[in-house]
């Protein structure tokens, strides 16, 4: 093998420079360092698709029910994968992977009560479950906010929601709102 030492390589016509052939393998050795200072393409990935929902304003739920929050706005969606009428994120075609999934909500002026958030996925075919729960419970807690995250391996066709539920007395207002009751994700880069 030959060593060529140079200082600089440009190309001899136009812009474009080419290094190797198809089906070559470029090697950086260990040690070595790779410094960009413009722009690249087709290095990495990006944590699509991503989505964040949310609830646009106040709502109510009955005490004892589990009940579908009604995420019907968006800040964000990437593959459109998250329908605002059925308040569900389906993971679209050939996006299986990992995902990270966030939620929260947040009381309006609660006594103490068990209050708990859930993420529930129907797979493709399949029935649904629960993948993860977010709790509070008991003392004077007015105004908390309840928030979680999770990781979990999701199939194409997968269909996710989020539920709430709380034991306070009769029917009580959650907070609406981006930054009060949301749920979202986005697939990692593997």
């Amino acid at each position: 093998m030959a060593t060529l030492f140079v200082d600089k390589i440009d190309p001899q016509s136009g812009t474009a420079l080419e290094i190797g052939s198809s089906g070559d393998t470029i090697t950086i050795p260990s040690g070595a360092t790779i410094t960009n200072n413009g722009t690249q393409t087709g290095f990495g990935g990006a944590n699509t698709p991503n989505f964040f929902a949310y609830v646009s304003s106040n709502y109510s739920v009955n005490s004892t029910t589990e009940t579908t929050l009604p995420l019907n706005a968006e800040l964000y969606d990437t593959a459109s994968a998250f329908n605002t009428s059925t308040y569900t994120f389906t993971v679209p075609s050939g996006q299986a992977g990992k995902y990270y999934l966030f939620g929260q909500i947040r009381k309006n002026n609660f006594s103490g009560s068990r209050t708990f958030f859930e993420i529930l996925r129907t797979p493709s075919g399949g029935s649904l479950g629960g993948i993860y729960i977010a709790e509070n419970s008991g003392g004077s807690d007015g105004y908390i906010s309840i928030s979680g995250s999770t990781v979990i391996s999701l199939s194409v066709g997968d269909a996710l929601q989020m539920k709430i539920y709380h034991n306070d007395s009769g029917s009580r207002e959650f907070f609406g709102g981006f930054q009060n009751s949301f749920f979202g994700g986005y697939k990692i880069i593997e």
